[in-house]
């Protein structure tokens, strides 16, 4: 489809080329002629004057005439002419080519990105509710099917629900953060009433696998929106206790540079590998098995959405993990 669309912008390229260089030519060609034969016509008035060469015969007669040397101009004039127009359109071609695929490029990816998406999106999709389709089937099919029973399939469908209810707050989450982000009033915030915001919100979680939460950020102004960076720290927060034993510590600190403020959040948990932290921001991506094997519910676009926020904010995240040993997420973002 884009090699059609190249090919095609190729070709309005050259049309356009042809259009411009047809016009200068034919300017060209009308004003170096009407020179040429100005040129002949002084020269024809100086012959028919007597004119006289300095050191020299004079010069009464002409071995060609103006017509012969008219047609030799026109001739040798429009193969110039032909010559350079057929090197302004090979030009053209060459690099309106170049250009079309420069052009067609940020579209294309984002098209492929958005294919993607939809793909992943289908295939998340389907695991809940084939789930549901298949427990509920088998219910109805079930001729002798106990209230215990009946109620342990609206327990699990109950599950498969909210499942998908999550994976559509993220989607839409995801959805929001991709809009203008010049829309959102950006203000001066203390990070340490955000970072405290997000410890109060996630402690529940933290303490039902008896988590602890070290909060040694220090208190600093910064540029942002307040909910956004909270929403921020929540996931990465619930991003370490998901991967955490119990009774291990979470770590937050913070330290500031070149009107940058960097804060760092360090569990000890499962660690990812190297081969995974390059794409562990992608949506949908969760590593390998050492991961998932701790049956975490999530789809893998919590990172996603934290990514989008602090590009949106002008910072920057980073990870640093081993495996068994812990992962730390740093963010950066801009001060006062």
């Amino acid at each position: 489809m884009f090699q059609h669309a190249r090919l095609k912008l190729t070709a309005w390229y050259i049309l356009i080329a042809l259009i411009i260089a047809f016009l200068f030519s034919l300017l060209s060609y009308n004003g170096l002629r009407f020179e040429f034969e100005q040129g002949l016509q002084r020269q024809r008035v100086y012959f028919q004057q007597g004119f006289m060469r300095p050191n020299g015969p004079p010069v009464t007669i002409l071995r060609r005439t103006d017509p012969e040397l008219m047609r030799e101009m026109r001739t040798h004039l429009l193969l110039r002419i032909l010559y350079i127009d057929g090197a302004i359109i090979l030009v053209s071609a060459i690099g309106g080519y170049l250009l079309a695929g420069r052009t067609l490029k940020p579209i294309q990816r984002m098209v492929e990105e958005q294919n993607r998406f939809i793909t992943d999106a289908s295939h998340e999709l389907r695991t809940p509710l084939t789930s549901l389709r298949s427990e509920l089937e088998a219910s109805l099919l079930s001729k002798k099917l106990s209230e215990k029973e009946a109620r342990d399939v609206l327990k699990s469908n109950l599950e498969e629900v909210i499942s998908l209810q999550m994976l559509s707050d993220n989607l839409l989450e995801l959805a929001t953060q991709q809009k203008p982000f010049n829309q959102v009033s950006f203000g001066e915030i203390n990070l340490l009433e955000v970072i405290e915001g997000s410890v109060k919100k996630i402690l529940p979680i933290a303490k039902k696998k008896n988590i602890h939460i070290k909060n040694n950020v220090k208190s600093s102004q910064i540029i942002g929106e307040r909910s956004y960076l909270i929403e921020l720290f929540i996931i990465l927060l619930d991003n370490a206790i998901k991967y955490s034993d119990s009774q291990s510590t979470i770590t937050l600190t913070s330290s500031s540079k070149d009107k940058m403020v960097t804060v760092a959040v360090k569990d000890e948990g499962i660690g990812i590998k190297k081969v995974d932290q390059a794409k562990i921001f992608e949506r949908f991506y969760r590593s390998d098995k050492s991961r998932t094997k701790w049956k975490t519910k999530g789809y893998g676009l919590g990172l996603a959405i934290a990514k989008q926020i602090v590009t949106d904010h002008h910072g920057t995240i980073h990870v640093k993990s081993e495996v068994g040993k812990g992962t730390t997420f740093t963010v950066s973002l801009p001060t006062k």
